[in-house]
């Protein structure tokens, strides 16, 4: 696929439309996902307190805290299966990143309250068995029905938990993270015949009907989402990599075609998961933005050395197979409420933005774009950024330079005398954490709203 391919090719893409963006179901969602899982816990604690007794003596107060934190680790495991299930309606309209945000929170609540059940579960029914907490742990293990099972599986949670700890999660590759994680979904299996077996409150009726229906209906979608549906896109759209094209010092464009893409209903600003059939590769499936707007023959995706998948990447050859979980991601233009847009970008971070800037939907003199980089070379698609900047009279700004030899372009002050009226605009801000963090800072001391605020993250 060549460049003058790719150039032609942009130009059947269809012109953005000035019209208002119709606002989407994104802020709805996000409000109404943690009311249903608080009124799903809350439901919980109705369960618990249907049948919670006059309660007397440190024992029992014990082995009734051991019951409640059971049941709300018990009902937060599934919970955080749904959010990363890649339900298509919450990844397009609340955004991966903040899925991921509620998922990490989750995840501390539910190690908290599995530590909690293990500790108050053995200490109360040590005292009531006039047994030392060791003796009682090691009666508790190996002669409770299901708790083999349940220990190992709690061992599993507990040691995902501690690698998913901001101190280790650094150290850790994208990859050996993912493949961590695997072992949640057999930890959560591991412990669910231990809660029916030994939760009181779950042995009959409607505590036990709605236990069932919320595991195997978590795992359903789980398997459908993360499994089935791939596996049947793949089958349909074939998608194979054309190119493998050098953008800049480890950074590569990777171009796949396939078979009906205008299927896939892409838009800009959102990203795939991409699973490359290769050797050392096909076990693992890795978020990457589109970098041009979705074309029906052909996507773009651009990727940059970051660790041992994405520098495999730049080695692929023509041909290879990639299944494509997606498209995922609110970093869209139908979030859009204001006429007037700023898009922010610093390194690889111009991937989705690049797209945006070429489809968000504005008039002449409504659309910037401040891109950051270090040097010249570090900068991607400068020659097509300033070709669509003169074709849709929009302007464009290339900030260069280190922050020990220019000062920073962002702050608050000088944001507001770069851009006229910035409170005004919408603004779409994406590159590395740190800066992403500082420049929304920035941005809301200027006096930007928050709604109009809007970024994603691939940060595991």
């Amino acid at each position: 696929m060549s460049t003058a391919t790719h150039r032609r090719t942009r130009q059947d893409t269809p012109a953005p439309s000035p019209a208002r963006e119709l606002p989407g179901l994104g802020p709805v969602l996000v409000s109404l996902v943690p009311l249903l899982i608080a009124a799903g816990a809350l439901g919980i604690l109705a369960i618990w307190w249907r049948d919670t007794y006059a309660v007397t003596g440190s024992d029992q107060w014990l082995t009734g805290a051991a019951r409640i934190t059971g049941l709300l680790a018990g009902y937060a495991a599934p919970v955080l299966l749904l959010l990363m299930a890649r339900i298509p309606l919450l990844e397009r309209e609340v955004g991966a990143d903040r899925l991921a945000r509620w998922h990490a929170l989750g995840g501390r609540y539910l190690v908290g309250l599995v530590t909690a059940h293990v500790l108050t579960v053995t200490w109360g029914y040590a005292l009531t068995a006039h047994r030392g907490v060791f003796a009682e742990g090691v009666q508790l293990v190996f002669h409770y029905p299901e708790m083999l099972k349940a220990t190992i599986g709690t061992l599993l949670m507990l040691g995902t938990g501690a690698v998913s700890a901001r101190a280790a999660r650094r150290r850790l590759s994208y990859e050996a993270w993912y493949y961590l994680h695997l072992a949640t979904y057999l930890a959560i299996a591991l412990t669910f015949a231990h809660q029916l077996a030994n939760g009181a409150d779950l042995a009959e009726g409607i505590g036990l009907l709605g236990w069932w229906a919320l595991y195997l209906g978590s795992f359903a979608l789980l398997g459908w989402f993360r499994l089935a549906v791939p596996f049947l896109r793949d089958r349909r759209h074939r998608l194979r990599i054309a190119e493998v094209r050098t953008e800049a010092p480890g950074v590569v464009s990777v171009f796949l075609s396939g078979q009906r893409l205008d299927e896939l209903r892409c838009e800009p600003g959102q990203f795939f998961r991409l699973q490359f059939l290769a050797p050392g590769l096909r076990w693992a499936a890795n978020p990457y933005s589109l970098s041009a707007p979705p074309h029906p023959r052909f996507l773009r995706f651009t990727v940059k050395d970051l660790g041992g998948h994405s520098a495999a990447v730049a080695a692929l050859q023509p041909g290879v197979r990639v299944r494509a979980e997606g498209p995922y991601g609110a970093f869209t233009a139908r979030r859009r409420s204001a006429r007037r847009v700023l898009l922010i970008a610093a390194g690889v971070g111009i991937t989705p933005i690049r797209a945006l800037f070429e489809t968000m939907p504005a008039r002449p003199g409504e659309l910037t774009l401040l891109y950051r980089a270090r040097r010249a070379e570090d900068l991607l698609f400068r020659e097509e950024l300033e070709e669509v900047a003169a074709r849709r009279r929009a302007r464009l700004s290339l900030l260069l330079g280190s922050r020990a030899e220019v000062d920073d372009p962002f702050t608050a002050a000088r944001l507001k005398r770069a851009v006229p009226q910035l409170t005004g605009h919408e603004v779409y801000v994406c590159g590395p954490t740190e800066f992403t963090d500082a420049v929304i800072r920035e941005l809301r001391a200027a006096g930007v709203p928050r709604y109009r605020i809007h970024h994603e993250s691939f940060v595991f």
